[in-house]
């Protein structure tokens, strides 16, 4: 009987933690601005990519803007480099979300917050959309220096929205991966170089010159390479204007490679707690 009344206690205290748990969305929401405010207090962590955006910004434009002339019909090249400094932004700079994961695990904060009836989602979930943010931050920044240098969207300022929300999700998308190896490591090196992994990614797709003029293994390599369809997806709103198939294609891309990274990230908190 005193078994079946321990039991009995410790369901009821189970059932009043669920009734006391904070909604999922507030917890992702409060783990979100907890890890923003520490990332933006380090401006070394952001200001290196973003001023390596804007350089090869400026040095793309310099150097191949009238060379667009033989294959871009008279488009803009700077529509059509600008979304590379974004994507090149967004791969770079997502380790600041690993980054926080690691300083949580070095400070002993993370084990404690594991502690917590918080779930588990909203313990990946926070940093990456916290590292998303200052991603559109940074690329936000690199879309005003284009428009100083003479950038003119066919779509407009929504069409600047869009691209920003694909840099948004793009950003929570890579994430995901440089999460996973935080959790695994807990090291600050492993995680800043493991987001260089995928950095060839966008040069191994159509960086200077429409897929159709590409040829050999480097034609093959951007067909299967999703950052192609997402280049598209930026180009088209900047240089030609509204189209849903490109868009699809665009926002598909990116939904496969959250799915890959997202699942990868869990594993890595399961394997870390089972660690402890």
């Amino acid at each position: 009987m005193d078994t079946l009344a321990g039991i009995g206690n410790v369901s009821v205290r189970r059932e009043r933690v669920r009734e006391t748990r904070m909604p999922l969305w507030q917890q992702i929401t409060m783990l979100a601005w907890r890890s923003l405010v520490v990332t933006l207090r380090t401006p070394a962590v952001v200001i290196p990519s973003l001023i390596i955006s804007v350089f090869f910004l400026l040095v793309y434009e310099a150097t191949l803007g009238d060379a667009a002339n033989f294959f871009l019909s008279g488009q803009s090249y700077l529509g059509f480099i600008l979304p590379l400094s974004i994507v090149s932004a967004a791969l770079s700079g997502a380790g600041t979300a690993g980054q926080a994961i690691v300083r949580d695990i070095e400070n002993g904060y993370f084990d404690k917050l594991l502690l917590t009836p918080v779930s588990r989602g909203a313990v990946l979930l926070g940093p990456m959309i916290a590292g998303a943010i200052v991603l559109v931050l940074q690329t936000g920044l690199v879309t005003i220096v284009g428009l100083f240098m003479g950038l003119d969207p066919a779509t407009g300022i929504v069409g600047l929205l869009t691209m920003l929300l694909f840099a948004l999700l793009l950003g929570i998308a890579f994430a995901g991966f440089t999460v996973g190896i935080a959790l695994r490591s807990g090291n600050a090196a492993a995680t800043q170089g493991a987001s260089f992994l995928f950095f060839p990614l966008s040069f191994l797709t159509a960086t200077f010159v429409p897929v159709d003029l590409l040829s050999g293994w480097i034609k093959t390599a951007a067909v299967y390479n999703p950052i192609t369809y997402i280049l598209e997806a930026m180009r088209t709103l900047l240089n030609t204007g509204w189209d849903a198939e490109i868009m699809a294609r665009g926002f598909a891309s990116i939904l496969l490679m959250a799915a890959i990274t997202y699942t990868f990230a869990i594993f890595s908190l399961r394997a870390r707690v089972r660690r402890k």
